[in-house]
């Protein structure tokens, strides 16, 4: 489901959640900490304070999805800004997945506008 969504909005709760939270509880952090729509076309990102297992929040047409990541060994390198939510491209969301860091220096830049020469 997540690979079909490239073009969403990825926004990444800085620091630890308590993934205890199911949909209820992550879509209220959403909406009353972040003073962000839910329901809007876009992931929220949440990790454990361990930073080895995560859950995506996702609005679709008339229900949320809730996706569960947990890692066997390592770590996400995950931000700790003084910020609550950040938000990234979803490139950078698989980057993240992968267990690489959000800022790729030797990364190709995205290309926004093509022309023909």
């Amino acid at each position: 489901m997540i690979s079909e969504i490239s073009n969403r909005q990825v926004y990444l709760a800085c620091g630890s959640t308590d993934l205890r939270k199911s949909i209820d509880g992550l879509a209220v952090l959403v909406k009353e900490t972040f003073d962000l729509d839910p329901f809007s076309p876009c992931l929220f990102v949440f990790c454990n304070r361990k930073r080895d297992k995560l859950k995506i929040l996702q609005w679709e047409h008339n229900g949320f999805w809730l996706h569960y990541r947990r890692l066997e060994r390592g770590k996400f390198d995950w931000p700790t800004d003084n910020t609550d939510v950040v938000s990234i491209s979803y490139r950078e969301l698989r980057w993240l997945l992968d267990g690489l860091s959000l800022k790729q220096n030797r990364a190709h830049k995205a290309v926004k506008e093509r022309t023909v020469l």
